[in-house]
């Protein structure tokens, strides 16, 4: 593969990546206005606020619990602080419909605390008040358990690049720890809360899962509703640029007011040396530390087994193994694509080095900022125009239907996995190749390899730590994905996502367990491959 052909390629995932974006605003454009002129007459407004609510909550407290246990396991020192360092990772590992399952089977009318209550105390159903877990602020509390991490992964290694200086001279002018803390360390590290509280955000406006079991109508139902229940698929792709719009425009300001900001980092100046808890104040700390690593791991994981054991089901049985089956294929099919796209928009920016390679590598990175479900519209809505328009040539001219070439099949999920997850698998790449240095390049060339020669026996070698990293990242997010599966899926082919999707909205709870917790146990690969990270690092 020589230059012109890695430009080719990288060119056309370039196009492929913009073409949802595209063709969202073509379909918005086309498609008539009646639907969304009765939705806006109706909910439009309430999918408008409940989706700034929910960002506003999960980011609030994505926020306080990222940066707070952040600060609390690189500053001071507590009993078991070295776990819980590493377990304020895990709850990554769970989707956040997830939890919305385990959550509602416990705390629910029927539930097992409503119930104890109603027992002990000799209650009626009418005589007492407790939180509705099917609600806005509910849908808010599962995503930030698991979306919190974000937050903490990044500001922990700012608070660890960050020079203790300016804290102990605070101190030292008698502002209090906390004070010190609020007004000096974490400012400095407003450049990585921020990274972080924007990878929240996206992955918020991107949930479908949750809100649409807890019933909370935001823009993400709305576009499955207009979808499946009007068939209205140009109400869907107006609805769906108006979260494109949310999510270019969140992304855009995030930018302009981080500015010019950059990591506050130690150089030569010594780091925090950790200051030892006692008393009320190790326990107030372990506790803070603890209670998400309790709510996001252990009560969601007790929960979903208990119900899984109660279900009785066999999951040796022919239907469940084809829904591991398609779920890990499409998983494994989507992250070797994705990888290999991302090698090629890589190398055609590290060949090339021109403001076209730098458009391709921008393009690929703007899918993450991009829900699953826009995708799925921006996809569906042109290539089922132009099987459409084959079919009839082909009628035409040669007696022959072909029938949908494209829509709703397997390689237009995978494409749409692609353009999701590129970002992910862009970054992990990148990383490690900044490592390479040009010479490395340069020697190759002069011994007679080629550009992709040079990438072939030189690049992958090298970054295979890089390269399977992004793999596993890619094969979770796909494993977990749910509102574009559900869009783009063909006719009767299910995931496990999908099933576990299908049976909580049947209220069949405890069904939707096992596949639940068979999502939850591969996605703690990364999990615990980054944790090792940690660990190591912290050695």
């Amino acid at each position: 593969m020589d230059r012109q052909a890695i430009a080719g390629a990288a060119l056309f995932i370039a196009v492929l990546c913009v073409l949802p974006i595209v063709g969202v605003i073509a379909a918005a454009a086309l498609g008539t206005f009646d639907t969304l002129a009765q939705l806006a007459d109706t909910v439009l407004w309430r999918y408008t606020w409940s989706t700034l609510v929910l960002v506003l909550l999960v980011a609030s407290g994505s926020i306080v619990i990222g940066a707070v246990t952040a600060w609390l396991v690189v500053t001071t020192e507590f009993r078991g602080r070295r776990f819980l360092e590493i377990a304020l990772v895990v709850p990554l590992a769970f989707p956040a419909y997830v939890l919305a399952y385990a959550y509602t089977d416990v705390l629910d009318h029927p539930g097992i605390v409503q119930s104890t209550l109603r027992q002990v105390m000799g209650w009626g159903p009418r005589d007492y008040w407790f939180p509705e877990i099917r609600s806005l602020g509910g849908a808010a509390l599962m995503l930030t358990l698991v979306l919190y991490p974000y937050v903490y992964l990044l500001t922990r290694a700012a608070f660890r690049m960050q020079a203790a200086t300016p804290f102990y001279a605070a101190r030292s002018l008698g502002t209090s720890p906390t004070l010190a803390f609020l007004r000096v360390s974490l400012p400095m590290a407003r450049p990585a809360i921020a990274a972080g509280a924007l990878l929240v955000v996206m992955e918020t406006i991107a949930d479908f899962g949750t809100v649409a079991h807890f019933s909370v109508q935001t823009f993400a139902t709305g576009i499955y509703t207009s979808w499946f229940g009007l068939a209205d698929r140009g109400a869907a792709a107006q609805l769906a640029l108006g979260l494109l719009t949310f999510a270019l425009l969140v992304a855009a300001l995030e930018h302009i007011n981080r500015g010019s900001a950059s990591f506050a980092t130690k150089g030569r100046q010594e780091g925090f040396v950790r200051a030892r808890l006692t008393g009320l104040q190790a326990a107030g700390a372990q506790l803070a530390c603890a209670l998400p690593v309790l709510l996001g791991v252990v009560v969601p994981t007790v929960t979903l087994v208990l119900m899984g054991l109660r279900s009785e089901q066999n999951i040796f049985a022919p239907r469940y193994l084809a829904f591991v089956q398609n779920s890990l294929m499409l998983a494994g099919v989507a992250a070797a694509v994705t990888v290999t796209a991302a090698v090629l928009l890589g190398t055609f920016h590290r060949v090339f080095r021109s403001r076209l390679s730098l458009g391709a590598l921008f393009v690929g990175r703007l899918g993450y900022a991009v829900p699953g479900g826009v995708i799925a519209v921006g996809l569906l809505v042109p290539f089922a125009r132009f099987d459409n328009w084959f079919d009839a040539r082909m009628e035409a001219w040669f007696d022959i239907s072909t029938g949908l070439l494209i829509t709703g099949s397997i390689w237009l999920m995978i494409g749409a996995y692609m353009i999701r997850f590129l970002a992910a698998a862009i970054g992990s790449y990148d990383s490690g190749l900044a490592g390479v240095t040009p010479n490395i390049d340069a020697a190759s060339r002069v011994l007679g390899r080629s550009a992709w020669g040079t990438v072939r026996d030189v690049h992958l070698r090298v970054l295979r730590p890089s390269i399977l990293t992004a793999l596993l990242i890619v094969f979770v997010d796909t494993i977990k994905e749910l509102p574009a599966t559900l869009i783009l899926r063909p006719f009767n082919y299910d995931t496990l996502a999908v099933h576990a999707f299908r049976l909580a909205s049947d209220e069949r709870l405890e069904g939707a367990a096992v596949p639940s917790l068979m999502i939850a146990g591969i996605g703690l690969i990364p999990v615990i491959l980054l944790c090792t990270q940690i660990g190591a690092m912290r050695r």
